[in-house]
């Protein structure tokens, strides 16, 4: 008993859900005859006093000879066989084939009747803790067990306790389970003779009353009632909701999935669900799932991700629930999907962690999945506003659609960092989840966007997807970065949240195409043709320029294909930290210092050739290179570059510095100049700070200045 107690269950409450799953067993009809007698149902009792839970079902029953077989000592019993059949070939599947479920009740019970009536045989009483059958009175065909309750189970002699087990567990059982439930009602008794005298001696008679008519006369001549309050017992069903995934797709109406979903999700508001997708599995691994899309995220949908096991899709089998704390059934990243999955391959009497190890998960897993973004890519399908061009023109002329215009962007706003996560997680599926990939880019007017759009966008001749990544739009809009890619009618695409900067170090490439992130090194935009001619004019400058910031930990100088309007920016290496990862990374509670040191890419200082403001320092150096007004330009333009480019600067101090000598420059300040030192002027006593002292025995003490009260009225 220790064995199928301890090591098969790990939660009680599951022995009403496995006790209520041998009910339901579906016997031969044949035998149960008409009417009545062949009513299928389960029906559950209480007895507080005795500590007496008792189950029946309206079956065939057990022969004296099944009683034996089945329910023997332990030694000669099914749980025997099934022990040494599980150290043999350890095969889940056995359970259940053993009778084991029988013996959860010993969770709760100190000891089980087992009252049995078959058709072919006298109704038969079992004790499960002193085995013996004696026979009884005759009964219908059924079969009844008697929990007779430890002490500390007494909380299943509640009636809400069982509710909430078989709404929990069971509700969706093929056949009707019934609860023995208690409940007030008002009721009407006769009034005494005593309390109607003297209601009557309390009450006057009015002009009115003895006008009433003849009727109203009779009416008072009947026996005078009043209400009560009292307490009535009958069966309550308790698994009204039906299970809709027995059935098939083209059957169920949009309302009875959305009735479902409410039921499912304990969802009581009025919202329906964004999709679902209803589908039945068949080969070795069979199963039958209902996936939904919520109408909206949870308030918590990403706070503790990874360290969370929260899962939202239900196990059932055979349709006898058994957990939603399966994470192996869907990866985090899908976490957010509700749902349910019915398998009639998984073995059914086992707990969780044994259930964890079976096979067949990973195929349902595998084919969870598929479905799942099958669904999710169908919803952006059926979007007008994912439809471009021709088709989206035929649309609108139709009107089709007009209730789901919009709901892959609600869907994108609420879930779409599980798709970015999904890419990071899921290298298996990750060009499925590229597709259903949306951002906005410097042409989409505001728009979602995808990459199958961006791509039939390119212009003739790009070989990549140019993007750049930082904190806001608003902001990477006056980027440096931009202007000539503008200019030249590239399109550049906004990533600002910051799971992009983990996303992108995992998509590298998309319908081969490579992606390349502007504020790095290796940009190819078009040919210059005096690329070569620049490069060698603005050499001596590019030289003197890495030699002044040695100090700095710039890796080089050169010259920028990628700057119209601004004189310089700095650019980091293609392998290392951008300058967006950089501010994430050191917004870190427990950043490592040590590592970003080594993760920071080389920074790069890209020059403008163009600009006036290069010409002319070219200039100044060629004419003398140890001029420290040059040098101080220099390092000025180098750290306004730093901030531009999204770096925050080692040494803002030195920055101010250097911008506030400028500024004397500017307004032809000596560079000596220095504020005036502040005359401190004598302290002198007043009237109003004037003190008191006083001796007190040899100390003085000063006294507190004393404030001026102020009257009442003025304050109020």
């Amino acid at each position: 008993m220790d064995i199928i107690i301890n090591s098969l269950y790990s939660n009680k409450d599951i022995f009403l859900r496995e006790l209520i799953s041998n009910a339901s067993d579906v016997p031969d009809k044949d035998v149960l005859g008409e009417g009545d007698t062949a009513k299928l149902e389960i029906q559950i009792k209480l007895d507080k006093a005795k500590k007496i839970l008792s189950i029946r079902d309206r079956g065939i029953g057990m022969t004296k000879e099944d009683l034996i077989k089945n329910l023997g000592t332990i030694a000669k019993s099914g749980t025997s066989a099934f022990v040494e059949k599980m150290q043999s070939s350890g095969d889940l599947n056995l359970i259940g084939q053993f009778g084991v479920g029988l013996y959860s009740a010993y969770l709760v019970a100190d000891y089980i009747e087992v009252i049995s009536k078959h058709s072919d045989d006298n109704q038969l009483t079992v004790n499960l803790l002193f085995p013996r059958i004696h026979g009884m009175s005759l009964l219908d065909v059924e079969l009844r067990l008697d929990l007779h309750l430890r002490d500390d189970a007494g909380e299943y002699l509640e009636e809400s306790k069982l509710k909430d087990l078989v709404k929990r567990y069971s509700e969706f059982i093929n056949f009707p389970i019934h609860l023995w439930a208690s409940k007030e009602v008002e009721t009407e008794v006769p009034v005494e003779e005593d309390e109607s005298a003297e209601e009557e001696s309390e009450t006057t008679s009015t002009e009115e009353e003895k006008e009433e008519d003849a009727e109203e006369e009779d009416s008072e001549k009947k026996q005078k009632t009043k209400k009560v309050k009292e307490t009535v017992h009958e069966w309550e069903l308790l698994n009204d909701v039906k299970a809709i995934w027995l059935r098939s797709p083209k059957e169920v109406t949009d309302e009875e999935y959305t009735k479902f979903y409410h039921s499912l999700a304990k969802d009581f508001s009025e919202e329906k669900p964004t999709a679902w997708s209803h589908f039945n599995a068949e080969g070795d691994v069979e199963f039958k799932a209902v996936l939904y899309v919520p109408p909206k995220a949870a308030h918590d949908q990403y706070e503790s991700y990874y360290n969370s096991n929260k899962a939202n899709l239900k196990l059932f089998v055979r349709r006898v629930f058994i957990s939603d704390e399966f994470d192996e059934l869907l990866p985090k990243y899908l976490s957010f999907l509700k749902g349910l999955v019915d398998s009639d391959t998984l073995p059914l009497n086992v707990s969780r962690e044994m259930l964890q190890q079976h096979s067949s998960l990973k195929t349902i897993k595998k084919k969870l999945i598929r479905k799942a973004l099958d669904m999710i890519r169908k919803l952006a399908e059926e979007d007008p506003d994912e439809v471009h061009d021709d088709d989206k023109k035929d649309m609108e002329k139709s009107g089709e659609n007009d209730e789901k215009k919009g709901q892959y962007t609600k869907f994108w706003k609420d879930f779409g960092k599980s798709i970015k996560l999904g890419i990071i997680e899921d290298a298996s599926n990750r060009n499925r989840l590229a597709k259903l990939l949306r951002f906005e880019t410097t042409k989409s007017d505001g728009k979602l966007t995808s990459l199958d759009q961006y791509i039939k966008r390119m212009k003739k001749g790009q070989k990549d997807v140019f993007y750049i990544t930082g904190s806001s739009k608003k902001q990477l809009e006056k980027s440096p970065f931009l202007e000539r890619l503008i200019k030249k009618g590239y399109e550049v695409i906004f990533f600002t949240d910051p799971v992009d900067e983990y996303l992108m170090q995992y998509l590298m490439d998309y319908e081969d195409k490579k992606f390349q992130n502007v504020s790095k090194e290796g940009l190819k935009v078009g040919k210059d043709s005096k690329a070569k001619e620049l490069k060698e004019a603005f050499k001596d400058l590019t030289k003197w320029w890495k030699e002044s910031l040695a100090g700095e930990n710039v890796d080089d100088v050169k010259i920028s294909n990628r700057l119209a309007d601004t004189p310089c920016v700095v650019v980091t290496s293609k392998f290392g930290w951008s300058a967006n990862m950089e501010r994430i990374m050191q917004s870190q509670t427990l950043s490592d210092a040590k590592k970003q040191a080594y993760m920071r890419g080389k920074r790069v200082l890209e020059i403008n050739p163009r600009h006036p403001i290069i010409k002319e320092l070219k200039d100044r150096v060629a004419s003398d290179p140890e001029d420290g007004s040059v040098k101080e330009t220099a390092q000025l333009m180098y750290q306004t570059a730093l901030i531009e480019s999204g770096f925050i600067l080692n040494d803002p101090k030195d920055f101010a510095g250097r911008i506030y000598n400028s500024v004397k420059s500017s307004l032809k300040i000596s560079p000596d100049a220095v504020p005036e030192e502040e005359v401190e002027a004598e302290e002198t006593e007043t009237s109003e700070e004037a003190t008191e002292t006083k001796s007190d025995g040899g100390l003085n003490i000063e006294a507190e200045p004393v404030e001026k009260e102020t009257p009442i009225k003025d304050e109020l």
